[in-house]
């Protein structure tokens, strides 16, 4: 009996060894990221806290939060088990913000100037439904097998398909939501978010006001062999500076998603592990990193913000789409970014027609090419802030497909050769869910 107590004693003092050094400090991430999400969700979409916990939430390790939503204070709050309790604060026209205990939340603030436009155009150039459109050359049948196959059956979560969209030659010919999900519904993009961060450059570029081929500006290189890195370059992902993109530990990413204060610094203390533009290395440090450079051009913070809406999502009546900020303002181009299903469709068409929207050219024919051109070492998965089908990562998809995506399957495809933008979003991604089979299929629904 001794013995066995022993043993028994031995056991809980690892097991209490582990929780300390390998469970507890990603406790902070925990409560981080539920709460983050909690208040995104709630506040951006009004979903209630049970939806959020059941479906948003239901994470390895972030399900493990207790989580709760004051709505007169306007936050949310997680911990688990009353551990490490974390707070997001909700702000109009910025979104849910995580804080940490130094955060003055009394300080006034910012927010982004909106323009609504007013016409009587239809979607997607306009405010009013879209027209019904039949073509001849569509299987309307197929293409519904196609769309209802890439959502669940009742009762099941296999797919966790939310929403998708299907645009031919301008016009929606197929458009479902789950339960729970309408075209009203606001959805986050995840890394998405980051093709949208790239377009201001295409923009600011057109307009003259930047040099993507010059190196980057910041300080801390200035006296190092990082002076080297361009614009350019960081657009490509291919820096060559040390960054590690794993969201199941704590990393650089989780670090700066759900711990840092500026999200656009995350990156810049960090050594070259490689040349630049020839080791291509995905990184949402870069792409904040980005959105620090952006913030440059502006003399002001508030013409920072009225930017990136004025300049594009307003611009194309993307009215829905909201980018989240950090602590110091920045907006977190890398992930936080938010729309209804059809405007993120919208997005897709703006790149289908190569920065051309209902006659205005917002950025150059060539940012089109530009994005969608394989960048070094990436085995032609990638481009700039934009994924790539030219590697066949989709065998039976169009090679000339680009794509923004997301964490746990969110995407617009463009494919220019069709005439084409597919927008799915949901909570599994490849190869879980089988984009291969929902591409392939809605093309082969295309007779040409």
């Amino acid at each position: 009996m001794k013995n066995f107590l022993k043993i028994l004693v031995l056991l809980l003092l690892v097991v209490v060894v582990y929780a300390r050094i390998e469970i507890y400090p990603q406790l902070d991430l925990i409560s981080g990221f539920a709460s983050k999400s909690v208040a995104s969700g709630h506040f951006l979409d009004n979903r209630s806290l049970e939806t959020i916990q059941q479906g948003d939430n239901d994470i390895d390790k972030v399900d493990w939060a207790t989580n709760e939503i004051d709505d007169n204070g306007r936050f949310a709050t997680a911990s688990v088990h009353g551990l490490k309790e974390r707070k997001a604060i909700y702000r109009e026209g910025l979104g849910a913000t995580l804080i940490n205990d130094d955060f003055d939340v009394t300080k006034p603030y910012l927010v982004p100037k909106r323009t609504q436009i007013k016409n009587n155009l239809p979607f997607p150039y306009g405010n009013n439904e879209p027209i019904d459109t039949v073509f001849s050359n569509v299987d309307y049948e197929k293409l519904n097998a196609v769309v209802a196959n890439a959502f669940d059956a009742k009762g099941k979560k296999d797919k966790r398909t939310r929403s998708i969209l299907v645009i031919y030659k301008d016009k929606i010919i197929a458009e479902k939501y789950a339960d729970g999900f309408t075209k009203k519904s606001r959805i986050l993009g995840w890394s998405m978010t980051k093709s949208l961060t790239g377009t201001f450059f295409g923009i600011l570029e057109k307009q003259g006001k930047i040099d993507i081929m010059k190196p980057a500006p910041i300080a801390e290189w200035k006296n190092d062999e990082r002076a080297k890195i361009t614009i350019n370059d960081l657009l490509h992902m291919n820096s060559g500076l040390e960054w590690e993109e794993d969201y199941g530990k704590i990393s650089d990413v989780t670090k700066m998603l759900f711990i840092a204060e500026d999200m656009t610094q995350s990156q810049i203390n960090k050594p070259l592990v490689g040349k630049p533009n020839n080791t291509w290395n995905y990184s949402s440090g870069t792409t904040n990193l980005l959105s620090g450079i952006l913030r440059k051009q502006f003399k002001t913070h508030q013409e920072y913000l009225d930017f990136w809406y004025s300049s594009l999502f307003d611009k194309i009546g993307m009215h829905s789409t909201l980018v989240e900020v950090d602590m110091k303002g920045n907006f977190v181009g890398s992930s936080y970014g938010w729309a209804t299903t059809r405007d993120w469709a919208k997005f897709g068409l703006l790149y289908l027609h190569k920065g051309n929207w209902n006659g205005e050219q917002l950025f150059d024919e060539s940012w089109s090419k530009y994005v969608s051109t394989p960048t070094n070492t990436s085995n032609g998965q990638y481009g700039a802030q934009f994924w790539l089908n030219a590697g066949g990562r989709f065998p039976n998809a169009p090679k000339d497909m680009y794509y923004a995506s997301g964490y746990q399957g969110q995407m617009v495809a463009i494919f220019p050769s069709h005439d084409l933008v597919i927008v799915r979003m949901g909570l599994k991604e490849d190869p879980e869910f089988d984009f291969n089979g929902l591409l392939s299929g809605v093309v082969s629904a295309l007779k040409r």
